[in-house]
């Protein structure tokens, strides 16, 4: 029998949350029931629950920064106990066959990548996220959290920490390499801190200094103001990768022109616009504009453990069930330091 939990749900675009309850499934031969401890707020939490990106569907349960412990298993499970510490991140599903899920790259499923909420399971019935308290999840794509890592700051690396994480890796951040993050947010603190721990030299480039202090004690060695027209002029031409973590609108020749010869502008954070760029910029130097949407759950394992590995987690500001909807407001405003994380004893 499908069992009732509390949950945290927002019924249109201008609604504020309220408590609910809905129903998760009974655990399937290679499910794992997860009790839900903590959840990240993440912004494209707040797009989707306002349908700023359009197609949401009400009510809506967001959440996919999600930690907690294994209550129950199927008796197909062989990867996780009961006991254990887990997390799950932007999708619980793929197809596992097409050519992208057999690279580990479920994230990008050929036929059907199933996100965490606002989408339909397998099972026909729309997905539930994490401002729950409780989850269940095929064995494939549940995370395993380390110990040294406590909870409530794992949480918001099942979306804030891969989703830097990808581009880092991907072009060969480490040793010798300049890389810049634009926004020193959610997911841009996490974006210092791995790519100072790859080996990388690390550049804040934010609108203001207000966040100065952080940024360095983060581990980026220098941080400058993209308010200061000075900036583009001194930094022309710097840097091997810059990531841009915001989800405003960007001036991207302006960006582009700060990479070197043969240089990635990658873009992780979703403006709700549409970017422009000029070609020409493009080609004056072979740079490149792309994106990178999250990882796999190969290489979202293996985010984990290096955060592990080298004493790296998301700085967070736990609140309450009842702050949800305030917060959504202060994540907007940059006012969150940097990660908001909901207790979900609370609920």
């Amino acid at each position: 029998m499908p069992t009732k939990v509390k949950a945290l749900a927002t019924a249109g675009p201008q609604a504020q949350f309220q408590r609910t309850t809905i129903e998760r499934r009974d655990p399937g031969p290679d499910e794992v029931v997860i009790a839900i401890q903590y959840a990240g707020i993440c912004h494209s939490d707040i797009h989707t629950a306002r349908d700023e990106w359009d197609g949401t569907t009400y009510p809506l349960v967001p959440g996919h920064e999600i930690a907690g412990i294994v209550t129950a298993t199927g008796p197909e499970v062989t990867k996780y106990r009961i006991g254990q510490r887990v997390g799950v991140g932007c999708f619980v599903d793929s197809c596992g066959q097409c050519e992208h899920c057999r690279l580990g790259e479920e994230n990008a499923c050929l036929e059907k990548t199933i996100w965490t909420y606002n989408d339909q399971g397998r099972d026909g019935q729309p997905t539930h996220g994490g401002y729950s308290q409780q989850i269940v999840v095929r064995q494939d794509y549940v995370l395993r959290i380390p110990d040294s890592i406590p909870l409530d700051r794992a949480a918001p690396l099942l979306c804030a920490g891969i989703t830097p994480y990808s581009p880092l890796a991907r072009y060969g951040a480490g040793p010798g390499k300049k890389v810049a993050i634009i926004g020193l947010g959610g997911l841009g603190h996490m974006g210092v801190q791995i790519a100072h721990a790859m080996g990388a030299e690390v550049t804040v480039l934010s609108r203001t200094l207000g966040k100065q202090a952080d940024g360095l004690a983060l581990g980026a060695s220098a941080y400058y103001a993209t308010s200061d027209p000075a900036t583009f002029d001194k930094l022309k031409g710097s840097f091997d990768l810059i990531i841009s973590s915001v989800s405003d609108d960007i001036e991207v020749d302006s960006y582009v022109k700060l990479l070197r010869l043969g240089g990635a502008l990658v873009f992780i954070g979703l403006p709700p616009k549409q970017q422009s760029f000029k070609v020409g910029v493009l080609c004056n130097g072979h740079r490149i504009i792309t994106g990178s949407n999250i990882g796999g759950i190969g290489a979202t394992q293996e985010m984990l453990d290096f955060c592990a590995e080298h004493g790296i987690a998301a700085q967070i500001e736990l609140i309450t069930a009842d702050q949800v909807s305030a917060t959504y407001d202060r994540v907007v405003a940059g006012d969150v330091h940097f990660r908001a994380v909901i207790d979900l004893a609370t609920l």
